[in-house]
Parts: structure tokens; C-alpha cells; sequence
């Protein structure tokens, strides 16, 4: 009968686990470590032969020497060099005027190249540059990965007053509620709240990812268009009923918007290979 007991008790210490982290508050981290995995691998499937031969030959002795593998680099430099994530902080993100069209103005939103936009288009010409050192190319390749999920991630063209919704609180009927009443922050219900409530692993949502149905996507030039994208994402923010006005989740809400999220990161993997291909095997 030990082993038994001991099976139980491993199993109540797994729940108990996996309750602790239910009630933690959610990352804010664009899509989360799994929406980014999942833009890589998109990606991957999308480039060219040549691209990924020489995404392979930069990527040769990483940890794990795959797209996905680099995908949430430049979210753990925070803890793991944090001078240098906090010079890239800035580039995460963009903030759009909220008084216009979500019309891109690099001198007024994004001064010295530091936000998404610019970090996009300063790092794909690192990565497309031969005379730079495989080291820079591996950390611009890294960047590259990261970044163009992050715009695909509409509160990372949001507003500034709420920091792209990180500062508006949300009350999620089901899970533990923090002071104040609420139980997580709008960015991260979009991060990866929305994401992990589907259930599905990596392999099954990459899957369903691939069913979605989206424009083709064209071969892009050097600087990528990376204000386009960010326009198309400040765009979905303004939506009617992307906020949800009492500050308290809907029933429906995941239903609603859960699809449009998925949207944005097929177009995530699919504009993240065009970037790649022109800067990785340009004219091939």
C-alpha cells in the first residue's frame, strides 16, 4: 500500500501546485512564452529553404538551436542580462496617438528607434548585415523573433495611459481575485490568459493555428514594414467591446476576441518568415 500512498500524495502536491499558480498573477509578456513559440514555429514552416539553412548555421550551438527554442530570449533578459533588457525595454512596444487614425509617426512615437517599430526594422538590418560578427547576427536573429510577435500583440501599439492595458484591472469570474477585487490586468488576459484557457499544447495549437484562413503575405523589402503592422494592431484596440467597460470579463468575451487573437499570430508566423527571408537569403 506505499506506493499508492506516496502516489496520492505526489498527485495533491501537483494540484496544490498548480493551484498556486493560478492564483498568481498573470505575466505580462506579449503572447506569453507559448504565443511566441508558436510565431516561431509558424515562421519556421514559412521560410525559405535558403533562410532556414542560414537561420541554422547562426542558431548552431544555442541551448535549443531552433526558432522556437530563441523565441522568449529577449522576455528573460530581464532576469538573466538585465542591463541590456532594460536599453530593449522600450521596444516591446509602440504607443499610437489616441486622437487619430493609429497613423505611425516615427519621430513623435518612437525617438532614437526605441520602440517595437524601430527596434524591428534596426535589427533585421543587423541580421541582414555579413560583415557583422555571428554574434551580433544571433542577437539581432533573436530580437527579430521576439519583436515582430510582440506588434502582432494589439496592446503593444495600445495606449500609453494604461501602459497598453497592463493598468486596467479585470475582474475574471473563476480565478482568485488580488486586492482590489480583480484577478489579472487586460494585457495579460490578452499575453496569455486567452491562450491558456484553450488547453491545447503546442503542437495542437500550432495546428489550429495553420487552419486559420488569412490574405496571403507578400515578400517584404528591408526595412520591413513594421508601422503597417502596428497601425493594423492599434486598430484592433479600438474596437468597440475590446475593453469590456465594467471592468469585469464577460462570458463571451473569450469567444469573441480569443479567434482575433489567434488571427494575429498566424499573421505573426507569416509576416516573421517574409522578414526573415529578405533578410537571411535576400534575391534567392
Amino acid at each position: 500500500m506505499t506506493e499508492p500512498r506516496a502516489s496520492a500524495r505526489s498527485a495533491r502536491r501537483l494540484l496544490g501546485a498548480a493551484a498556486l499558480v493560478l492564483a498568481l498573477p498573470l505575466p505580462a509578456l506579449a503572447w506569453g512564452p507559448q504565443g511566441h513559440r508558436l510565431v516561431a514555429e509558424l515562421a519556421w514552416d514559412g521560410m525559405s529553404p535558403a533562410a532556414r539553412a542560414e537561420a541554422g548555421q547562426l542558431l548552431a550551438g544555442e541551448p535549443d538551436p531552433t526558432l522556437p527554442g530563441i523565441a522568449n530570449w529577449a522576455d528573460e533578459l530581464r532576469a538573466n542580462d538585465p542591463d541590456l533588457g532594460k536599453r530593449s525595454g522600450k521596444w516591446h512596444y509602440v504607443n499610437l496617438p489616441e486622437d487619430g487614425d493609429c497613423h505611425y509617426d516615427a519621430a513623435r512615437d518612437c525617438p532614437n528607434g526605441n520602440c517595437a517599430v524601430g527596434a524591428i526594422q534596426a535589427q533585421a538590418a543587423i541580421l541582414a548585415d555579413r560583415g557583422k560578427s555571428k554574434a551580433e547576427r544571433l542577437q539581432a536573429l533573436k530580437f527579430v523573433v521576439h519583436i515582430v510577435g510582440d506588434v502582432h500583440q494589439p496592446l503593444h501599439a495600445g495606449y500609453a495611459r494604461d501602459k497598453g492595458g497592463n493598468d486596467f484591472q479585470l475582474a475574471i469570474p473563476g480565478q482568485p481575485e488580488r486586492p482590489g477585487g480583480y484577478g489579472a490586468n487586460l494585457h495579460s488576459l490578452w499575453d496569455s490568459g486567452m491562450l491558456s484557457m484553450s488547453k491545447l499544447g503546442d503542437e495542437r495549437y500550432l495546428a489550429k493555428l495553420k487552419r486559420i484562413q488569412v490574405p496571403a503575405v507578400s515578400a517584404v523589402g528591408l526595412p520591413p514594414p513594421a508601422a503597417d503592422w502596428a497601425e493594423e494592431s492599434c486598430k484592433l484596440v479600438r474596437q468597440p467591446g475590446f475593453y469590456p467597460p465594467t471592468h469585469k470579463l464577460a462570458p463571451d468575451y473569450v469567444a469573441t476576441w480569443r479567434p482575433l487573437a489567434e488571427t494575429q499570430l498566424r499573421l505573426g508566423g507569416e509576416h516573421l518568415a517574409k522578414v526573415l527571408d529578405a533578410a537571411l537569403a535576400p534575391g534567392r
